[in-house]
């Protein structure tokens, strides 16, 4: 009796002490081992946002002393209807793109992670876009697309004049596909590796209850991948706000200002017109928005509560 007293109490001392039964150390690393990592954060990425708020108060060509000018900045960004277009452009090329490349790249991690004859092969071959940068990926479609020389213009009964870039709908459309086209194979590798982790019991017994392959989907796949899910959306969020360089190779903001998100306009104002406030204070509008869309979507579907896809198994 005196044994089965004594023993949860030494137990619960080790644990305080950072020590196990047997008298080892194991407590939680020390503070050092995450120094490097916040100070490299803190170098490259807290400190250029203050300074980009800094920033976002002045009025700076890049020469010369900047001069402190408060919210003007803000106000003129305000009253400007080709930022707040610019505003609405990002979000719907981003809802496009989550709502393109999410069940694509699902329905191809869930296939990619069988065992069919020559999987290998072909994801393989699928996922080459991986290895090309978005300049690369940008330069290659305005070249396939060109209205000219390119594919629409000799498929004219198809693509009507063969001028994609020449109306909005046709240049959104234009973006949301290369942009799909670069990334699915990405998210798709997500998808790959979370239903892979798919416990093989779960699907034995769905079967068992009769389930076929429609119902081990979406009764034991599509909930396993929730998280994989909410991660794979967040970083579309992310990536969709700030975009940049595919518009800059492929649109150019146009045809006139119809494809000018943000992201691009933000270069415009501080390379072209040489309005660094007014660039920083649209990076700092995306910044925030990039991160209040990304929250809602965590506190929506529950990520932040961090709950198992696997618990009890």
């Amino acid at each position: 009796m005196a044994t089965t007293t004594v023993a949860p109490r030494l137990v619960a001392e080790a644990r305080r002490s950072g020590r196990n039964p047997g008298g080892h150390t194991h407590g939680r690393p020390g503070f050092a081992w995450a120094l490097p990592a916040t100070l490299f954060f803190g170098f490259f990425a807290i400190v250029p946002l203050l300074l980009v708020v800094v920033l976002s108060l002045m009025s700076w060509s890049g020469l010369g002393p900047a001069e402190f000018v408060g919210l003007e900045n803000w106000r003129r960004l305000a009253a400007d209807p080709v930022m707040i277009q610019s505003l609405w452009l990002s979000v719907l090329l981003t809802a496009l793109g989550v709502l393109v490349q999410t069940p694509l790249s699902l329905v191809i991690g869930v296939w990619a992670a069988g065992q069919q004859r020559n999987r290998a092969v072909l994801s393989a071959i699928f996922f080459l876009p991986l290895l090309l940068s978005a300049t690369a990926v940008s330069v290659l479609w305005r070249a396939l697309l060109d209205p000219n020389f390119g594919v629409p213009g000799q498929a004219r009964w198809l693509f009507g004049d063969g001028n994609l870039f020449g109306s909005r709908t046709g240049a959104i459309a234009v973006l949301v596909f290369v942009a799909s086209w670069q990334f699915i194979p990405f998210h798709a590798l997500i998808y790959q590796g979370a239903a892979r982790a798919v416990p093989a019991v779960l699907y034995q017994a769905a079967e068992v209850d009769g389930a076929g392959r429609w119902g081990q989907f979406r009764h034991v796949t599509l909930p396993q991948l929730r998280n994989a899910m909410i991660t794979s959306v967040v970083l579309m969020v992310v990536g969709g706000l700030t975009t940049f360089d595919t518009v800059l190779i492929l649109t150019q903001g146009g045809p006139g200002t119809d494809t000018t998100i943000s992201a691009y306009y933000m270069y415009e104002q501080a390379f072209q017109r040489f309005d660094f406030g007014a660039g920083a204070a649209i990076a700092l509008l995306l910044v925030v928005v990039a991160t209040i869309i990304s929250l809602i979507v965590v506190r929506v579907s529950g990520y932040d509560k961090m709950r198992s896809t696997m618990e009890g198994l």
